[in-house]
């Protein structure tokens, strides 16, 4: 077939492999990114790898490194500053992303030979993905499972009231820690695929359009990780057909979808209008909320929180 010929060479079709695996670690992180509405710390660490990576490249070691290091400093630097002091979550991570960003671009302008290395950093390079970064690609979607799997009554618990999961014995605090946590996984692991930039695209834009649709945090998470998958495919045909940059074309789909998602959402639920049975029972209570089948003590019949309450506990 003409659309999938490209898919024949090696080099594209490890691309295609590894572009996947960030799509399947994207829909399982980013799904409690959305419900957590932690959309702000996403797109910060993606910047704030930046120093590390930055020094590792002038200094000749592997990048990957150096973006978990950097990234590893902003996690505790956010722990501690919501913790030990009086600034609010939001600010620290505010802080901590200029202060970084600030100091990668300071490492960067002392080097006058950084400026294509720069470019792979922001924007990623799919198309150099190699054995050893499908490996280190499975391994990390493996991990962020796990963790996932491990800590989901805790953060179902914080994306319902942070209070209940204090009393609940859940340790909300630990469970935020780990959120950060398995974010900085996901920009490690994805930023030779997408780039430090584009990474957020992926991460948040298959988990918004599938919360459309979802209501389950687990069914969520699998049609935001096929979602990604669609967007890799149709990015890297664009690419390949239209002369673009991959990791750009991969981002813009993976976002596009999240509008296509958006109005056929709208159109489905005008159809359905009609018939009031349909609009009491025909739509997800909350796009990617966790129902009361998720939530602590899950034999009470917990209600469904509304979006707002879902996004700001």
């Amino acid at each position: 077939m003409f659309l999938l010929e490209p898919f024949s060479t090696a080099f594209l079709l490890r691309a295609l492999v590894g572009g996947v695996l960030v799509a399947a670690l994207c829909g399982v992180v980013g799904t409690w990114v959305v419900v957590r509405g932690a959309a702000f710390l996403g797109e910060a660490m993606a910047h704030g790898v930046l120093p590390g990576v930055a020094t590792a490249a002038l200094l000749g070691l592997p990048p990957v490194l150096g973006a978990a290091v950097s990234a590893s400093v902003m996690t505790a630097g956010v722990s501690i500053a919501s913790r030990r002091s009086r600034v609010s979550p939001d600010t620290a991570i505010g802080l901590l992303y200029v202060a970084l960003l600030s100091l990668g671009v300071v490492i960067v302008s002392r080097s006058r030979s950084f400026a294509t290395d720069l470019t792979a950093v922001l924007f990623g390079d799919v198309l150099a993905i190699d054995a050893g970064d499908l490996v280190f690609l499975a391994v990390a979607l493996a991990v962020a499972v796990a963790v996932v799997v491990a800590f989901h009554r805790p953060f179902v618990a914080l994306a319902f009231d942070p209070r209940v999961a204090r009393t609940s014995g859940l340790r909300p605090q630990l469970a935020q820690v780990v959120l950060i946590g398995l974010v900085t996984l996901v920009v490690v692991a994805s930023y030779q695929a997408v780039g430090s930039l584009l990474v957020v695209g992926l991460l948040l834009g298959p988990a918004v359009a599938s919360g459309h649709w979802m209501r389950r945090i687990p069914s969520t998470m699998l049609l935001a990780a096929a979602l990604g998958a669609v967007a890799v495919v149709v990015g890297l045909l664009v690419s390949w057909h239209a002369s673009t940059a991959a990791g750009a074309s991969i981002a813009f789909v993976a976002v596009a979808l999240t509008a296509v998602s958006a109005a056929v959402r709208a159109t489905a639920t005008r159809l359905r209008r009609p018939s009031s049975t349909s609009d009491a029972h025909g739509a997800p209570d909350a796009p990617g909320a966790p129902d009361a089948h998720d939530a602590p003590g899950a034999s009470t019949a917990l209600p469904a929180p509304t979006p707002k309450e879902t996004v700001h506990p």
